[in-house]
C-alpha cells in the first residue's frame, strides 16, 4: 500500500524555507529511487513542483529585501539602493 506523504497546500505556505527545501529533497530521492508507483510518483511530482514554487518565490522575496548600503567618503551610510541596482 502507498503511503500517503502529501503536504496540505496550506501546511506547505507555512513551511520555512529551510523545511520545504528539505522536503523538495525528499520527493527527489524518492522519484530517483524508482520503487514508487505509478500514481505516488506523480502526486510527489505535483507536490515537489509546488515546493519547488514556494521556495523560488521565497528566494525571490528574499533577494528584493536586500539592498545594497551607499556610503560616502567617509564611509558613512548616505541611503540604500534595491539590490541589483548600479
Amino acid at each position: 500500500m502507498a503511503e500517503d506523504s502529501t503536504i496540505p497546500q496550506q501546511d506547505l505556505t507555512q513551511m520555512s524555507f529551510e523545511d520545504a527545501l528539505r522536503a523538495l529533497e525528499t520527493i527527489v530521492r524518492r522519484l530517483e529511487s524508482g520503487d514508487v508507483p505509478l500514481d505516488e510518483s506523480i502526486s510527489l511530482y505535483a507536490q515537489g513542483e509546488a515546493l519547488r514554487r514556494q521556495c523560488m518565490e521565497r528566494l525571490q522575496a528574499a533577494e528584493a529585501r536586500i539592498q545594497k548600503l551607499t556610503l560616502d567618503q567617509s564611509g558613512a551610510v548616505t541611503g540604500a539602493q534595491p539590490f541589483g541596482a548600479d
